[in-house]
């Protein structure tokens, strides 16, 4: 049974909501950015433009006005509402200064001014009004900004179809990952498109899959090649046992080879659970009475309840595999556990309950492990039933979970498919 993993409190996000997100805000960051930069650079360009042409009247009139004693169209000596800084220029030149004012259509403006002659004579000044060119930058900033939205709205759904497409890429991994980790080990990714991190992360998993599948059939090689090798040997053994003399060495040299006897069969069932070369012969059985009889084999005091409202009385399974099942169990939380030892049968659900200390966290967290028992204060026993009852509930299509109590004590329910 592969572990599962769950975060609770936790709401998962699609990977491709995720891109195109950020896809969206980079592009606003862009967007933004190529605005503000046109705007300043529009505007600063307003306003040097603005200085020329108010520098180059004025320069134009002061010629007239000193040739003619005339005054150009637009030029004014000392109009009202010319800025105080040019009101009394310390020099001869001429000079430039802002004027924010808004009065209508006319402003902001730039004033040029510059004395007729010299010190005390009046102050000739040209203004020109950038009103104008200001509005035209402010459909700029317009335009530009429906063209902005225009562009994301285009480039968004683009950007959540490419996102889509890693997505799905990313999926058949994991999907692909999850396969191998629930035991498949012929799952493969192959060819995921492109040339790209995506593609190595498939041809890793792949290649992972294939070292592991390698492994893991060496192994179960290995193991079923020697539970046949000890079949024989044992069963030699027990034969030779019978030819003692009764006594209490005979007695405990058949005790030991009866456990040896057990653990190579148990060792043969677990090879052919993974070879999968198990299939279950199913029947119509009553599912109370089938429980009551594999507790009854194990010959330990296990109290057993039968309830079953509003549920068929009996189910179709094979057997032979689920007293196989129970009687793990049983086995288990007698062996690992504390009495009392309680089996309930609800509908198509069996539940064993021990009052000991309960599963160990690695257990729950990772499944159980070939030969290997916990803690020591658990017990003895070689790590296979367990294993058995797991591998037979995937037989049947069954499923298998194992949990503690709150109030302690381990759980192991059954539920079979209707």
């Amino acid at each position: 049974m592969p572990p599962s993993i769950h975060l609770p409190g936790r709401r998962r996000v699609p990977l491709r909501w995720k891109i195109a997100a950020l896809a969206a805000s980079t592009a606003c960051l862009v967007v933004a950015a190529v605005g503000l930069l046109v705007h300043l650079w529009t505007a600063q360009d307003i306003h040097q433009r603005a200085q020329a042409q108010a520098l180059n009247a004025l320069y134009s009139a002061m010629d007239v006005h000193r040739r003619t004693g005339a005054l150009t169209d637009g030029a004014e000596l000392d109009p009202p509402g010319l800025p105080a800084s040019l009101r009394h220029p310390a020099d001869g030149d001429r000079h430039t200064a802002d004027d924010g004012r808004v009065d209508g259509n006319l402003g902001p403006s730039v004033w040029a001014a510059q004395r007729v002659a010299g010190p005390g004579s009046p102050v000739l000044a040209h203004r020109v009004n950038m009103s104008p060119e200001l509005h035209g930058l402010r459909r700029l900033d317009v335009t530009m900004a429906l063209a902005s939205l225009l562009a994301l709205a285009a480039a968004t759904p683009l950007a959540v179809y490419g996102a889509g497409l890693l997505a799905r890429r990313l999926r058949q991994v994991s999907e692909t990952a999850g396969r191998i980790s629930a035991g498949d080990l012929d799952a493969r990714t192959g060819p995921t498109g492109g040339r790209d991190e995506v593609s190595d992360i498939a041809a890793t998993v792949d290649l992972m899959a294939d070292s592991l599948s390698r492994r893991l059939r060496t192994e179960r090689r290995f193991t079923a090649d020697v539970a046949h090798e000890l079949r024989t040997p044992v069963g030699g053994l027990l034969a030779t046992v019978d030819l003692l003399p009764a006594g209490e060495t005979e007695d405990l040299l058949r005790a030991r080879v009866r456990d040896l006897r057990g653990l190579v069969e148990d060792l043969l069932e677990i090879s052919r659970l993974d070879g999968g070369a198990e299939q279950p012969v199913r029947a119509r059985v009553p599912l109370g009475a089938v429980v009551t009889e594999a507790v009854a084999r194990t010959g330990l005091g296990t109290e057993v309840t039968v309830t079953a409202p509003g549920t068929a009385p009996t189910v179709e399974t094979d057997p032979r595999r689920l007293e196989r099942i129970v009687g793990n169990l049983v086995l288990n939380a007698h062996r690992h556990g504390g009495t009392p030892v309680r089996v309930t049968v609800e509908g198509r659900t069996v539940v064993v309950r021990d009052h000991g200390p309960g599963f160990p966290p690695d257990l729950l967290r990772d499944g159980p492990r070939r030969f290997h028992t916990g803690a020591a204060e658990r017990g003895t026993g070689h790590g296979l039933g367990l294993t058995i009852a797991l591998g037979q509930a995937r037989v049947l299509g069954a499923d298998l979970r194992l949990d503690n109590a709150p109030d302690g004590g381990a759980v192991a329910t059954l539920r079979l498919p209707a």
